[in-house]
């Protein structure tokens, strides 16, 4: 199932063939069918890595799930379009995608609902198995309902309503319809409270345990406005067998130069024995077997700038750089798939406080030396008045998070890699957030500066907890690890429902914090800015992302919603609010 990415929903999920009867005529069945598999612990733990690889793919690729949710947000726009059919960024959310490079919304509907679909032939089929132990039984199903509320959590938050399918689909069905975003948050959230209780404290790195359960529970708590259950959740987290990391450790520990911000995202370290922030994680190894393995991490083709191109041109005009050398290994072949914005590069940072924009952890624009040795300029710094036009600076020439992005390795894009899912600074900013939303600021700003002070950043007090100053915080500490525009869109949600700010769940299309805070903080949607063919507008139905029409058309026997602002809306009827 791995590479089909260009296949509706309804085929993908459903074993769905057309008009053929093909599908009613007996098969024999093969050894790894799932009557042959699904028949004892061994072949649910199977299922299990599936689902757990399905996350993984979620960041291995310069335009993965993870890159997407940046490039629609208030730190990024799409920065490399250049070769996509459609040039506007608006057309790039279209109803039509078709899943591929540059779809942005298909690409997260196809594959979330994949992952679901192996969560749900382990709920179904769970109880075809007699067991030795509850224990066993119960612990694989605790982590098909972490997996499933995982994918749910992101698709409720880039999507809104969707059609929620909780059981094994195992033959043709056309009728399905679109559940409310809230009852869909009640399902996974009732289902991770019992799961949290039989995950195990501690297990094997990528692997699913309490902490992991919790974590995921408190950010599905905080979504369908459970205050109380999000702080309890984060707080069973931050006072199970985690703690931040304040001291140098592994690699790269013996060098003075650096500090512990470097140290917590070297990919050695991250599934490091010593580092106990470490709450959910997926390994990729560059001596694992062909299959378990990955390309590379991507993470500088994503959010490097195209330094290494010939429009970096020196004095005389010509190509200052080429991608070969010392620099280019260090580097890698940044493309800025995810354009950052001068907001986070540069607007939110305390450069004397805070270790995590030392000059060890970044590289700044004019650090960068042209290594082409034909060049005039070789070993000089870059000059941006010798671009062919300053709109050029936009993918060739920015600062960027060298901590965050540095992986090494023989893969030009990004060498392989262990990378966060969850770590216990996201947990902390969680329960900050829980707190401020239940007006509890002083508690908020305690756990904001548990956060701040490992990074030597100033403290704050109750007075300065704002929303808008969580996700600076979130920016600053958790860019390139979280969803960022599924967190964005899931705050917008909590205040429509509150009637907060003057935003209403009715109104959610025209009017919503999403929208505002993207304005108010991507220069790139402000000015409307143009490069080349492309340019960026935004408006607040962006907010949710359109549902791919090939799965609206082919459920001809029921309804999917399509969301407001998009074509297709007009056949349209309420959301399910229960789910049977």
């Amino acid at each position: 199932m791995k590479g089909i990415t260009n296949i509706p929903l309804l085929f993908l999920l459903l074993v769905l063939t057309a008009c053929s009867k093909d599908w009613l005529k007996p098969k024999p069945l093969s050894f790894y069918a799932p009557e042959n598999v699904y028949i004892n612990e061994e072949g649910f733990e199977a299922l299990v890595v599936t689902m757990s690889k399905d996350i993984k793919q979620e960041h291995y690729n310069g335009r993965s799930l993870m890159v997407n949710e940046y490039a629609m947000s208030d730190m990024a726009v799409p920065g490399a379009l250049a070769n996509a059919v459609v040039k506007d960024f608006p057309q790039v959310l279209t109803p039509a995608g078709d899943g591929g490079t540059h779809d942005y919304p298909g690409k997260l509907f196809t594959h979330a609902y994949n992952s679901i679909r192996s969560a749900n032939v382990l709920i179904s089929r769970i109880d075809e198995v007699q067991w030795d132990l509850e224990e066993t039984r119960n612990h694989l199903l605790a982590s098909a309902y972490f997996y499933r509320a995982y994918w749910y959590y992101r698709l409720v938050n880039s999507y809104g309503d969707v059609p929620f399918i909780g059981e094994e689909i195992t033959g043709p069905k056309l009728d399905f319809y679109t559940h409310s975003r809230w009852a869909i948050l009640d399902k996974i959230q009732a289902d991770l409270e019992w799961a949290v209780q039989w995950l195990p404290v501690s297990a094997q790195p990528g692997a699913t345990t309490k902490g992991a359960g919790n974590h995921l529970l408190a950010k599905i708590s905080l979504a369908n406005l459970d205050f109380d259950k999000a702080i309890t959740a984060a707080t069973n987290v931050i006072e199970g067998p985690y703690a931040l990391m304040t001291a140098r450790f592994g690699q790269d520990a013996g060098n003075s130069g650096y500090n512990v911000i470097w140290d917590l995202f070297r990919p050695a370290n991250i599934n490091n024995s010593a580092n106990t922030e470490t709450i959910f994680s997926v390994i990729d190894r560059v001596e694992d077997p062909d299959g378990a393995r990955e390309v590379g991490s991507f993470l500088p083709q994503a959010y490097n700038p195209a330094w290494w191109h010939a429009k970096v041109r020196d004095h005389s005009g010509g190509a200052g750089m080429v991608d070969v050398g010392e620099q280019y290994e260090t580097y890698k072949r940044g493309n800025a798939n995810a354009r950052l914005t001068p907001y986070y590069l540069y607007e939110i940072w305390d450069y004397q406080h805070d270790l995590r924009r030392s000059d060890a952890n970044w590289v700044e624009w004019n650090e960068l030396l042209y290594n082409n040795p034909s060049s005039p300029d070789f070993g000089k710094p870059v000059d941006r008045s010798n671009f062919a036009t300053p709109a050029d600076t936009f993918q060739h020439s920015f600062s960027f998070p060298h901590y965050k992005t540095y992986y090494p390795g023989q893969n030009t894009g990004g060498g392989n890699g262990d990378i966060y899912i969850f770590r216990l600074a996201g947990t902390y900013l969680i329960r900050a957030e829980a707190y401020f939303w239940k007006n509890e600021l002083d508690q908020a700003a305690m756990d904001l500066n548990r956060v701040r002070e490992r990074a030597g950043a100033l403290p704050i007090t109750a007075n300065d907890v704002t929303i808008d100053f969580i996700f600076d915080e979130r920016a600053r500490e958790l860019a390139t690890e979280e969803p960022r525009h599924g967190e964005l869109v899931r705050v917008s949600f909590i205040m429509a429902r509150q009637n907060m700010n003057g935003y209403n769940l009715e109104n959610f299309s025209q009017n919503n914090w999403f929208f505002d805070r993207v304005m108010a903080k991507n220069l790139f949607f402000q000015i409307n800015f143009s490069w080349g063919q492309q340019s960026y507008r935004i408006a607040p139905h962006n907010a949710l992302w359109p549902i791919p029409e090939t799965v609206i058309s082919e459920n001809t026997l029921g309804i999917i919603n399509q969301n407001k602002g998009y074509s297709g809306t007009e056949r349209n009827v309420p959301p399910l609010e229960i789910i049977e």
